[in-house]
């Protein structure tokens, strides 16, 4: 890592929401490990080339502990934000006892449950959209459909309340921003989601259901044991800001990207077969998917022709090695019958993002609803006047302003 450079203010602003930094091509080239400073203000290093990204992921070397002494806070908050949090520590990180709680949760990811699962998210899709037509043009699609869908897939999983979904909304955008909120805010957010779990649990012990929370009160390894109730309300915080916020923006961003062109969005209502590449090319192709993943070393590592030192904060950026142009032809261009296509979107190796199949099926099913109920859907603004929503660990779009 070239020490003697000046860090970069991280994460890297853009002139538009829905292109990427114009540092990230010229770092790919020239400094594929970067010195970068965090919101916190602690410094770490930056990855942006596909092969390098994929290496460290896929390193048992590079660990998500954080909270190691000489790990970098990312948020600007004392907190550390949601990398570092007591509650996001409380699943195991690494090794077996990961792979051991993966396994566990993972029951309930299977393409049979998944596949399950579709007819309701269709169904939900439906009912949203018929308020957002009710509503009357323009719209705006995140807060519409966006939104309330993953939050709504999330509370059927747990089996809690749809009615509740607000106060997930809320915890969710707490937990995940990294410059908004006060210690004292991101603190009453944990103790009430804290809390609000630990009611749910103790009502499945009492009468378990057929849902997440019931199945991992009951289930045990094959070592015997099940999940303490730390774990489990870990668990349930885990699937909130992973399962909702990032699906919720990525529904958003999807289809922006496909109207900002609009050929895209004709060649899909004319050949629906593509509809499950589309989603994949959309992932890839997303230049505003967040801050990336943290990975901590204690050991000196030779990524990218560097030596990375022992202590030191690597910050993995999907989003850049997913425009590397080593690893995809024409990787700034968005070709929707791309495949294969081995994006790094939900991450790789033993952390690779659990729910993925989850994400798609989401991502899939909102897609072939809209292009069922509104073939005419269209931006409202031009793509250059769309605006990302800063300070959150995932990328977002303020709003997506359509009309049909």
């Amino acid at each position: 890592m070239e020490r003697h450079v000046e860090p970069l203010a991280y994460p890297i602003p853009s002139d538009e929401a829905l292109e990427p930094p114009a540092e990230w091509a010229e770092l790919r080239g020239r400094c594929p490990v970067a010195p970068i400073r965090l919101p916190s203000g602690d410094q770490a290093a930056l990855l942006t080339r596909y092969s390098d990204v994929k290496q460290v992921l896929a390193d048992p070397r590079f660990t998500r502990d954080l909270g190691a002494a000489g790990g970098a806070r990312v948020a600007a908050n004392e907190s550390g934000g949601v990398f570092s949090s007591p509650m996001s520590q409380a699943i195991p990180q690494d090794g077996e006892d990961h792979q051991r709680w993966r396994r566990m949760v993972g029951r309930w990811f299977t393409a049979k449950r998944i596949a399950a699962l579709r007819p309701g998210i269709a169904a939900m899709a439906e009912q949203l959209i018929d308020a957002m037509v009710d509503d009357g043009r323009p719209a705006d699609l995140r807060a519409s459909l966006g939104f309330p869908l993953p939050v709504w897939v999330i509370c059927d999983l747990l089996g809690v309340p749809e009615s509740d979904r607000d106060r997930f909304s809320h915890w969710s955008d707490t937990l995940l921003n990294l410059t908004r909120y006060s210690d004292q805010e991101i603190t009453e957010a944990q103790v009430e989601f804290f809390g609000y779990m630990s009611r749910q649990v103790a009502a499945r012990r009492a009468d378990p259901g057929d849902d997440l929370l019931s199945s991992l009160l009951t289930e045990t390894g094959p070592d015997g044991k099940g999940l303490d109730e730390t774990t489990l309300i870990a668990t349930g915080l885990g699937l909130l800001v992973a399962g909702h916020e990032t699906t919720a923006n990525m529904i958003g961003k999807m289809v922006a990207m496909l109207l900002a062109d609009r050929t895209r969005w004709e060649r899909l209502l004319a050949d629906r077969s593509l509809v499950r590449v589309a989603v994949e090319e959309t992932l890839r192709y997303d230049a505003n998917s967040g801050i990336g993943l943290p990975r901590y070393i204690t050991e000196d590592v030779e990524v990218g022709g560097a030596v990375i030192p022992r202590g030191t904060t690597v910050m993995c950026s999907m989003a850049a090695a997913n425009r590397d142009e080593e690893a995809f032809e024409h990787a700034d261009e968005m070709v929707l019958e791309r495949s294969p296509n081995p994006h790094l979107a939900f991450g790789t190796g033993a952390h690779s993002c659990l729910g993925q199949a989850l994400a798609r099926t989401e991502l899939q099913t909102v897609l072939e609803v809209l292009l069922d109920r509104l073939p005419t859907l269209e931006l409202a603004v031009a793509p250059e006047k769309l605006e990302r929503v800063d300070g959150l660990v995932v990328g977002g779009l303020r709003a997506v302003p359509v009309r049909w």
